[in-house]
């Protein structure tokens, strides 16, 4: 019961003075229907009922009131014990939950994720949580899992692609971090992504969009088009993976962890040596001033931990001012921000009255097309854009400019 004192007296709900009167009656209240007075003692409508009707015989109006009164403040103490606790239930689920979260950061930069994978990943974590309500993580079931697509599906209406995302980010969660195995779920949960063609410019309307468009987001958007890149591989290039006396590039770690060499067109190679000597003033800078090196992955750093300082590892596009980085939160130059070829090449295919839904990658889209329509072995194309099967390749082929299959209509053969 002293708790219950504090409780009332801490709140300033009776005087200290009435105090002892309303302790006595809800004594009294246990004793009458046998309990032990306490925090769980059960207190109803009925048995409050039954117990003030006892006291109608012996005690005043008033005094039958005042117990009545400490009865229904008992049932509000039982009332706020009970939420506090259901809070703190809750916030240990939060606290567990974030332990997770962060366990899943450690997981994909130990599987050298994309900063933006990482970012994409915990997103989708909390969704899951927040449609879980805070379920305890140790309550999953696979069962979770198909719960939570059907609602993106159903109820989000979100596209194949983001479904897929979502579902690979929480399979993740569930193998890697909580050691589940999601079993065969994946066939009965995952939307098929319908097949779409690639989005094409043909040669003259490319080469009307790069005219509106100048500076380095023009370098960059032609080297995304002349090399074949994804523009991730364009934005995190380094010097040492530029080969202009060969006339190659070599992109690392590109989609699948994949390493590959592609072409570099001659005609950049001023414009890119011109990159170059700007950039050396920015490494000199850098170094001059003693900024930390460019990130590197976690197991180049600690092999080579000033390789991040040295001329070969900096980016040939870095972004103008310092940034902390969001891994080791350290303060160093990243690459340029994507957002600004993006936003330039926008702008060039309003300017230039072209009306096709195409982005930045639709340039790498049009340089296996340009490739297929000059007569280039599709074999070839494969690896210069780093596709792991032939058959992803092969439809340029449906978007090709002109007939690179050979075939003569039936119709042209008939007689005049």
């Amino acid at each position: 019961m002293e708790d219950f004192k504090t409780f009332v007296l801490g709140r300033g709900l009776i005087s200290e003075k009435k105090c002892p009167y309303f302790l006595n009656w809800i004594n009294k209240y246990a004793s009458f229907h046998g309990f032990i007075s306490g925090p769980e003692m059960i207190i109803s409508d009925e048995m409050i009922s039954q117990y003030l009707s006892s006291l109608e015989r012996n005690y005043e109006d008033w005094q039958v009131s005042q117990a009545e009164e400490a009865l229904r403040l008992y049932l509000f103490y039982q009332s706020q014990k009970k939420r506090e606790a259901d809070q703190g239930k809750d916030m240990d689920r939060f606290v567990a939950w974030r332990h997770l979260a962060e366990e899943m950061v450690r997981g994909l930069r130990l599987r050298h994720r994309a900063i933006s994978t990482e970012k994409a990943y915990l997103s989708w974590l909390r969704m899951f949580y927040k449609f879980l309500d805070g379920k305890s993580a140790d309550e999953l079931v696979n069962e979770d899992i198909r719960d939570f697509m059907s609602y993106l599906a159903v109820e989000r209406k979100v596209s194949a692609n983001t479904q897929n995302q979502a579902f690979n980010a929480i399979v993740f969660f569930f193998k890697h971090i909580l050691g589940k195995d999601p079993g065969n779920i994946g066939a009965s949960v995952r939307a098929k992504p319908g097949k779409r063609l690639p989005v094409v410019l043909t040669k003259e309307e490319t080469d009307k969009v790069f005219s509106y468009m100048a500076g380095t987001n023009l370098l960059m958007a032609k080297l995304i088009y002349g090399c074949g890149l994804r523009g991730g591989e364009c934005f995190r290039l380094r010097i040492k993976d530029l080969d202009l006396e060969c006339g190659s590039l070599t992109v690392r770690a590109g989609k699948g962890d994949k390493d590959r060499v592609t072409v570099l067109p001659i005609s950049l190679l001023d414009e890119l040596k011109g990159q170059l000597d700007r950039v050396r003033e920015q490494f000199d800078q850098d170094r001059l001033n003693n900024i930390e090196g460019v990130y590197l992955p976690d197991s180049l750093e600690r092999k080579y931990q000033n390789a991040g300082k040295e001329w070969a590892w900096f980016w040939v596009f870095p972004s103008e001012k310092h940034s902390v980085d969001p891994r080791s939160g350290k303060l160093r130059r990243h690459h340029v921000n994507s957002s600004n070829v993006r936003r330039s090449f926008k702008g060039a295919l309003r300017k230039a009255a072209i009306a096709k839904h195409a982005s930045v990658h639709t340039l790498r889209h049009s340089f296996a097309t340009h490739l297929l329509e000059d007569g280039y072995d599709i074999r070839t194309i494969q690896d210069l854009l780093g596709h792991k099967d032939v058959k992803t390749t092969q439809i340029y082929t449906h978007v090709a400019g002109k007939n690179i299959t050979g075939v003569r209509s039936p119709l042209d053969n008939l007689p005049e």
